[in-house]
């Protein structure tokens, strides 16, 4: 689906065009054309091809989707693969975008996600002066657009986080649904992480050294993208850390109270243990036992249990067992 066709020229924008006319303006050398599709068939792909002469290897990985974050080059051609995320229920809808760069043409293909990418074009159609480095500013706008909706989705694992640390340490908290929460904020980082992780190897291509030529001009752009997916990257790695200790936290606070019930359990055994020892001896019924015949043997045999059995449980509680 068609989302947007307009051709820029000195870093304004000129007017929007249908899809047929596309290869004449591509071959002007003072103007570029961005393309904006969502969801595109393979009919949409294969015009987009013939028009803007696309490398046949990244429409292909277009087509078939579910693509690692990347970036390649086509000869003075690039194609960058971005994960997009959305939350829902259990995690994430992972979408992606597919994002091919010419010298005078840059055509975006999002799938399976409903974020629109309009704010960076009236972003960047509000600055003319840096829309007048080409595409490879809009590529950069594109990717800085990705990253900065990475940043809310930390502040929701980090939040969800601390509500999970905290009922652990909650009196009568559930170990099991704490394990629960935990793996699933577990899974939501590592999803993150595949996201941003390629992506920020992708982008450090970007600038410094041997730099595309589209992007050579944007250099410092991308800088500051990679510096937001360094720190990105730092707080999942944090936040992984910080999952697995809690994790182990968690079971070892179950270690700790299963231990104290065996302990009261085991209190409890030796206190009756005690009772059905002199219970045993005075039911063994041999003949020839003297104190039988005392007449205040019963008395004294549950007075001795129960005084007995007294000084077990105030020993027990002494040691904290009760």
């Amino acid at each position: 689906m068609l989302i947007n066709c307009a051709v820029y020229q000195h870093g304004s924008k000129l007017r929007d065009i249908p899809v047929e006319d596309i290869s004449d303006y591509v071959a002007r050398a003072d103007c570029f054309v961005w393309v904006a599709l969502r969801d595109a068939t393979h009919e949409e792909l294969a015009l987009m091809q013939e028009e803007f002469d696309l490398p046949a290897l990244a429409v292909e990985d277009a087509q078939h989707g579910h693509q690692r974050p990347k970036l390649e080059e086509y000869g003075d051609a690039l194609f960058a693969v971005m994960h997009l995320l959305e939350p829902c229920e259990g995690g994430y809808d992972l979408g992606e975008v597919n994002v091919f760069v010419g010298s005078n043409y840059i055509l975006s293909v999002r799938n399976r996600n409903q974020q629109a990418f309009l704010g960076v074009r009236a972003r960047c159609e509000k600055e003319p002066r840096l829309l007048q480095l080409g595409a490879g500013f809009v590529l950069y706008a594109l990717m800085d657009a990705v990253v900065d909706r990475y940043f809310p989705l930390i502040d929701s694992l980090e939040t969800d986080l601390e509500t999970v640390e905290e009922g652990i340490f909650a009196q009568g908290g559930q170990a099991r649904d704490n394990i629960e929460r935990l793996y699933a904020i577990k899974r939501r980082v590592m999803t993150l992480k595949h996201a941003v992780a390629p992506l920020m190897e992708a982008a450090g291509k970007l600038y410094g050294g041997r730099v595309p030529r589209i992007c050579l001009s944007s250099q410092d752009y991308f800088r500051d993208v990679h510096d937001h997916l360094i720190r990105i990257n730092s707080a999942l790695d944090t936040l992984r850390d910080t999952v697995t200790t809690a994790i182990q936290v968690n079971l070892s606070l179950v270690t700790i109270e299963e231990g104290e019930v065996a302990k009261r359990l085991a209190a409890w055994a030796g206190i009756f243990a005690t009772a059905t020892a002199f219970a045993g001896i005075w039911g063994m019924n041999f003949k020839h036992m003297p104190e039988l015949d005392w007449t205040w043997s019963y008395p004294a045999a549950l007075g001795l249990i129960a005084g007995t059995c007294g000084l077990l449980y105030y020993r027990f509680k002494r040691a904290g067992w009760l």
